[in-house]
């Protein structure tokens, strides 16, 4: 499915074509999934478990809060350009998949919030702001995604928004003077 997508793209890609490249049959296939769009599911399911397991590990979290916000935003960049086309899919195709789209796109979105949450609420954090509340988390993270989404379909790398992201993302997080209380 990946190598289909980064190739002809995620519209274009069928069951065919992804037993080709997976070397197998139908057969296997639909023994595993019952269509192209669960395929797709779990492909990006798995690759987005693998780019936060990775941007996590990139975070130290004894280092000052904005390095901390740097680390993570590099290495989400990094993610992303192992596997750009990829990226660009899950923010483009998934909203066409439906409901069950729309379901999997915040399934895939609260994890990131999650993360993002995790990785602020942590002693050094904690001495300059509270922990990134899941609405301002929401704004970093869909802004980040459709800055690299464009940045990739433009024809640039993701890395090409590397310092205009970290410093956004730092400006967005910077120590507030007081946060209105989030809202259920």
């Amino acid at each position: 499915m990946a190598e289909s997508i980064v190739e002809i793209g995620y519209r274009n890609t069928t069951v065919a074509d992804i037993v080709r490249r997976a070397r197998t049959s139908r057969r296997t296939f639909y023994e595993h999934f019952t269509s192209k769009e669960e395929c797709f599911t779990a492909l990006l399911t798995d690759s987005n478990a693998e780019m936060i397991r990775e941007i996590t590990a990139a975070v130290d979290p004894n280092a000052p809060w904005a390095k901390q916000a740097r680390q993570a935003v590099e290495a989400w960049i990094e993610c992303t350009e192992s596997a750009p086309g990829i990226v660009v899919s899950w923010i483009r195709d998934v909203p066409a998949l439906g409901p069950a789209g729309r379901t999997l796109q915040r399934e895939l979105m609260d994890a990131f919030v999650r993360m993002v949450q995790a990785l602020s609420d942590t002693p050094e954090w904690r001495a300059v702001r509270p922990p990134v509340p899941h609405q301002l988390a929401i704004l970093l993270l869909g802004g980040l995604r459709e800055l690299i989404a464009t940045t990739v379909e433009d024809g640039g790398r993701a890395s090409d928004i590397t310092e205009v992201a970290v410093q956004a993302t730092i400006a967005l997080l910077a120590p507030p003077l007081s946060w209105p209380r989030e809202q259920g």
